[in-house]
Formats: C-alpha cells, sequence, structure tokens
C-alpha cells in the first residue's frame, strides 16, 4: 500500500499574538470562586489562633463558628470565607454546616444585626404558664436594638415561662424580669454559682432534687472539686487505676443494678460496656448532654449541682471500656453550666487522682436532632447533625470511624453510687414490680414542679401527690405527657400505669428520658399535640422526606377543627415505617393518642 510522502515544508499558523498569550495567562491565575479578604483572615485569625502547622482540625468547624458567632453577633459571609480558606474547608462544607444549626445565623457582609436577642421559650410547659403572651408584649417593652423571637425549650420547664437574654437564663420570666436583664446585661459581670455545697443525690432518693419554687435562681450553689475530694470524690477511678478494683466487678455491679440508659433508649448500661470494650482499639466515647427533648431537664439539674459525680462516673466507664478519648456533648443553651463543667474539667487536669484520658468539651448549636446519637456524633466531627444509617452501629463504627461508647449524662451520674453501695442499693427502689430509681422532670400543671428521683413503676397520680404538691387550686388531672414531646399523651383515666421502661409501650407511649407534663380540665391534649408537633417540623434535620414533609404537613392538618383522621393516619404510617431516626419514628405518637384516647376533641 502506497502512502503519500509528507511536505518538507511545514508552514508555522500563528495561534495567538504574544499580548493575547500574556493576557491568557493572566486570567488563569486568577482563582476562582470568592476569596477571602485580607481584613477577614485576619479577624478570623483572631478568633481561632493562627493556623497550626498540619492546619487546622476539621471536626472544630462548629467550635469555631461558634467564636465567630460570639464576637460578631452574627456569621457573616466574608467571614465564612476566610474560615473556609483559614481551615482549608470548601466555602459549600462551612455554609451548609453554619445553615444547619439555629444558634448561627448566616448575614451578608454589612448587614445590621440586633444587639441583643431574647429567646422566649414556647415550649408546652412554658406555653400553659404564658409565654405566648410574653413573646406578643415583649418587644414593645424591650425597644428595637433588642430581638425578640420564640425558642424550641431551653431546658428550664420548672422554672416555666422561661427566657434566655442572650446566654443568660430569666427563671420564672415576666415582662419586668425581662426589661431588668436586659439592661443589666454587659453592665456588670454575671454572678458566679457559690462553690462549697454538699450535693448527695442518694440521700434525696424518694425526695424533690429541685427547690421549691421562691427558692429557684438562675445559678445555684455547687460542689467544687475541692469539696468533692474531701468527700472520697474520686476514689473509684483511682482505685481502678491502681488495680484495687478490677474492671470486670464493676460491669458486674452495673449488670447487677439493673441500671439502663436514661437518656431515653433504655439500653442496659453494664451490658454496652462490654459490647464496646469487646471491639478493637483505639475506642471513643462519647457523652451526649444535649437534652433537647422538651420537658426534660434532669440532667442540667444535677450538672449545676454536682458536676464532679458525673465526671467521675466517666472516668470509671473510661477505664472500664478502654478508651482513649472522651467528647462531651453540650447543649448550647446551657451557658452557665458550660462555663462551671469547662472550670471544674481545669481543676480536675491540674490535680488529677488518676492517668486521666483526653477530654474535649463541646457545644451544641441549637438543634434537637443532635440528642440522637450518630447526629451527634456527625456534629462532634463538625458536620450537619443529620443521623447516619444502621448498620454499622456506632459501638463498632462511631465517632471519626472507631468504636465508640456512648452514654447520656445521668447514666454516668449515677455509677460511683451504684459501686460504692452496692448494685442492690438501686435495685432495692421501685413500685408496682419495677426496680430502680427514675430523675422524674415534671412540669405543667402542678404546685411544685421539679426533678423528682422516685422509685420506678411509681403512676402519675401518685407522682402528683406525694412529690408534686397535688394540682394547683382549682385544677384536676385531666391528661399527662409520660415521655416528653414524643413520648404521647393519657388520660387521667389511665393515670394508675407504672412509669417505667417497657410498661407503656402497650398504650402507645413510652417513657423515654422520664419528662412528665401534667394537663388539666382547662387544657385540651390536641392542643398539646400541636404544639409537638410544630417543635418536630421546626426540628426535623431535613434528610428523610417522611419526617421533613411528613410533620410540616401533620402541623397544618391538625390546626383543623375536625382532624382528616385518615390522612393523619396514612402520615402517621409513613413517618413510622421510613423516617431513618427516632424524632420522624415517633412523631405520630400524638396524634395517635388524640386519635384514640381523646376523639371528642378532634
Amino acid at each position: 500500500m502506497n502512502h503519500p510522502i509528507p511536505s518538507q515544508q511545514v508552514q508555522a499558523v500563528a495561534l495567538a499574538t504574544e499580548d493575547q498569550l500574556r493576557e491568557r495567562i493572566r486570567r488563569k491565575s486568577k482563582l476562582k470562586g470568592r476569596q477571602p479578604e485580607e481584613q477577614a483572615v485576619l479577624e478570623v485569625r483572631e478568633c481561632i489562633g493562627e493556623r497550626p502547622a498540619q492546619g487546622h482540625r476539621r471536626d472544630l468547624l462548629i467550635e469555631h463558628l461558634h467564636r465567630l458567632n460570639d464576637r460578631f453577633g452574627a456569621l457573616r459571609e466574608h467571614h465564612l470565607v476566610a474560615l473556609a480558606r483559614e481551615m482549608n474547608v470548601p466555602m459549600a462544607e462551612v455554609y451548609e454546616v453554619a445553615t444547619f444549626y439555629h444558634h448561627f445565623e448566616v448575614v451578608p457582609r454589612d448587614a445590621q444585626v440586633p444587639g441583643l436577642t431574647v429567646r422566649v421559650c414556647d415550649g408546652l410547659a412554658c406555653e400553659l404558664a404564658g409565654a405566648r403572651d410574653l413573646i406578643e408584649r415583649l418587644p414593645a417593652i424591650l425597644g428595637t436594638d433588642v430581638r425578640v423571637i420564640a425558642a424550641p425549650c431551653i431546658g428550664r420547664c420548672e422554672q416555666a415561662p422561661a427566657v434566655a437574654v442572650h446566654q443568660h437564663a430569666v427563671p420564672l420570666a415576666t415582662a419586668d424580669k425581662v426589661a431588668q436583664a436586659v439592661a443589666a446585661h454587659g453592665a456588670a459581670p454575671v454572678r458566679a454559682p457559690a462553690a462549697g455545697a454538699d450535693f448527695a443525690p442518694a440521700a434525696l432518693a424518694e425526695r424533690s432534687v429541685s427547690p421549691a419554687l421562691q427558692d429557684v435562681q438562675a445559678s445555684v450553689a455547687y460542689t467544687d472539686y475541692a469539696t468533692y475530694r474531701a468527700g472520697g470524690g474520686y476514689g473509684l477511678p483511682a482505685a481502678l487505676a491502681r488495680g484495687e478494683v478490677a474492671a470486670e466487678t464493676v460491669i458486674k455491679a452495673m449488670e447487677d443494678s439493673g441500671l439502663r440508659g436514661l437518656g431515653g433508649a433504655g439500653f442496659p448500661a453494664g451490658r454496652k460496656w462490654r459490647i464496646v470494650r469487646e471491639q478493637p482499639a483505639p475506642r471513643l466515647f462519647a457523652i451526649n448532654i444535649d437534652e433537647g427533648e422538651p420537658g426534660t431537664f434532669k440532667d442540667r439539674t444535677y450538672l449545676e449541682r454536682d458536676p464532679h459525680r458525673f465526671l467521675e462516673g466517666l472516668l470509671v466507664a473510661a477505664q472500664v471500656v478502654g478508651t482513649d478519648a472522651v467528647y462531651i456533648y453540650l447543649r448550647d443553651e446551657y451557658h452557665e453550666c458550660r462555663a462551671l463543667l469547662d472550670q471544674e474539667l481545669r481543676k480536675l487536669s491540674a490535680d488529677p487522682p488518676c492517668p486521666l484520658p483526653h477530654i474535649e468539651l463541646r457545644r451544641g448549636a441549637g438543634a434537637y436532632i443532635c440528642g440522637e446519637e450518630s447526629a451527634m456524633i456527625e456534629s462532634i466531627e463538625g458536620k450537619r447533625g443529620e443521623p447516619r444509617m444502621r448498620p454499622p452501629y456506632i459501638a463498632q463504627v462511631g465517632l471519626f470511624g472507631r468504636p465508640t461508647l456512648e452514654h447520656n449524662f445521668e447514666t454516668l451520674y449515677w455509677v460511683r453510687d451504684i459501686v460504692e453501695r452496692g448494685p442492690q442499693w438501686f435495685s432495692g427502689f421501685g413500685r408496682h414490680g419495677r426496680k430502680g430509681l427514675r430523675s422524674f422532670s415534671v412540669s405543667g400543671r402542678v404546685k411544685f414542679p421539679g426533678v423528682k428521683l422516685a422509685p420506678a413503676g411509681i403512676t402519675v397520680r401518685e407522682l402528683i401527690d406525694e412529690y408534686c404538691g397535688g394540682m394547683p387550686d382549682g385544677h384536676e388531672l385531666y391528661a399527662y405527657l409520660p415521655g416528653g414531646a414524643s413520648g404521647g399523651i393519657l388520660p387521667a383515666s389511665m393515670g394508675d400505669i407504672p412509669l417505667d421502661f417497657d410498661t407503656l409501650q402497650p398504650h402507645g407511649c413510652f417513657i423515654g428520658s422520664a419528662a412528665v407534663m401534667v394537663l388539666s380540665q382547662h387544657d385540651r391534649a390536641r392542643d398539646a399535640a400541636v404544639n409537638v408537633m410544630r417543635f418536630f417540623e421546626h426540628e426535623s434535620c431535613g434528610q428523610c422526606t417522611p419526617c421533613r414533609v411528613g410533620t410540616a404537613k401533620a402541623a397544618r392538618l391538625m390546626e383543623a377543627p375536625r382532624w382528616d383522621n385518615a390522612t393523619l393516619g396514612d402520615l402517621g404510617q409513613v413517618m413510622g415505617d421510613a423516617s431513618i431516626c427516632g424524632l420522624g419514628q415517633a412523631a405520630p405518637n400524638p396524634i395517635r393518642c388524640v386519635q384514640r384516647y381523646f376523639p371528642h376533641e378532634i
């Protein structure tokens, strides 16, 4: 086959002039996207520090966002651009995390933001106590430079109506009290709680933990490190470290006591320790103090009085399970608790009773969904708090991909007393065939709301009469929510059911975190159901359609004078069957309870 002979003369063709090539180079050398301003970079560095040699940790993104938000009153877009550059994280990731959490507000560069934000809790207990009236009256009283907004439950239901002025609580709020708190904001340092109190929760068994309403204060006296050590505190982890107490002895005591997870799921604590202990190292430890379930305030009540009993339980669990690092996730609304816990952790680190694991205190950002264990882990990793699909379970693949022990605050709080007093001390309490102690957060229509350390299996009637001083004058028990917003609603005629794990499920309810909200004949169960459904709509992470759309649709349908029971039933079925996590799965419970027990209202 003959091939043509190429020409010996190849003519050059000019593709561009010299100036055109220079212009092309200049265009390509200019980075695409929004570039950080030099001043914004300096301001970000003032908040988060200079970039370490190995770069900023990706999991600290939310902590860095908090520092910017605290410093500038909002998250300004030019600071987010600079933060993305400093952390070497895509701007899209920074933005999607910043816009996920309710306590972050992303605003344009030069936008005006209010000088102060006042959050009025509109949870069920606060709504019963007149929060709606406060929300309507306060804007005119406080002026235009103060923003007044409704906020989901801030964890002070026994102090209803509760208000937060910036980050400081105003219990039993009135318009005058809030106005005084606003006037005093920034003018003088907030009074620190008094140290040296000798708080002994075991001595309060079968009694009220919370003070009487006339003695309620925003800050309470607490047991500091020196006082706790003087009372024999931290003896157990020290004995474990010296080999004087065997890890198996502690696990056996936990199992024999019958202690179950007190955050809501109720998984046996001792069994959980065994499962995670058997996983390959390194193992991690995540502690949930998000406590966002409306009606729940027991963790805050114990934490602000005796943080070291919890920290001792933490150290015991860390040694027994063999975890290398501990991450404490505390809800953002508990500002006073965060300052106290940070202070006492520093004292513990300065004078440790035994070798300490690495401990980090992480700050939530206003997302109820982060009470779900895998969503909390995502948040600790600096991401949107969206629940993970299971399997794998976090005991196998959890925080940073490692086997992770996850516990609620109160579960760890009882470890010292169970081991020192013996498991039979804890299991020796109980009524109606149940065993153990339960910290009931009681709110609503009772004379003396608060945390009641009562026997497991107590009924709501017994709880109200023996621990809460009965119903207020002119009120009779009409209905109650036995397990917070998601635990369902029961009528007074079912007020003799033992309150404990597994006793309420046959009736379409569950105890959860033992948040008991009481309604009287002056209230309607349907109104309570609408309140909690609006809460679920507000707090849905939006990851799965059944929950995101279902809660919003249900809230609209439930506002009708007559409910469309067929459509609500279909919505509840889909949410329960197809939602990824417990929020969407439990959201239909109030609907079903009203349909089943209060048909005359709808």
